[in-house]
């Protein structure tokens, strides 16, 4: 095996690395530091922090983050779908149709189990 072969890999990461790094290390260097009270205190929406950073979430906003994310990355799957539709024929249609199904029903199911009531 020849180590010439790995010379685009290494130089590309060696071109990722310096592409992330060097901006930080040139903004650390020439950039002003004139630190002062107002600059380092807590800063919350214009308003002190009044607790603590590490307060827990209810765990429904969790879940109707991840119900978004979930129907969200579903529509973007149909996107390239609908683009070909013509060319992919009857089959991928009803495949679809029944994924859209099956997304219906986790839909459903979550709406009468509550998560997406919000108090």
């Amino acid at each position: 095996m020849n180590l010439e072969q790995y010379l685009p890999v290494i130089l590309f990461l060696l071109v990722g690395v310096a592409v992330g790094i060097i901006p930080q290390v040139i903004g650390y260097v020439l950039g002003p530091n004139r630190p002062d009270a107002a600059k380092n205190s807590p800063y919350e929406c214009g308003f002190e922090a009044f607790e603590d950073a590490r307060m827990k979430f209810d765990v429904r906003y969790y879940l109707v983050a991840i119900l978004f994310i979930l129907f969200d990355l579903e529509i973007a799957f149909l996107f390239p779908w609908a683009a070909v539709l013509q060319e992919l024929g009857a089959t991928a249609f009803w495949a679809v149709v029944v994924f859209l199904g099956i997304l219906v029903v986790g839909f459903v199911y979550e709406w009468k189990k509550g998560a997406l009531d919000w108090e």
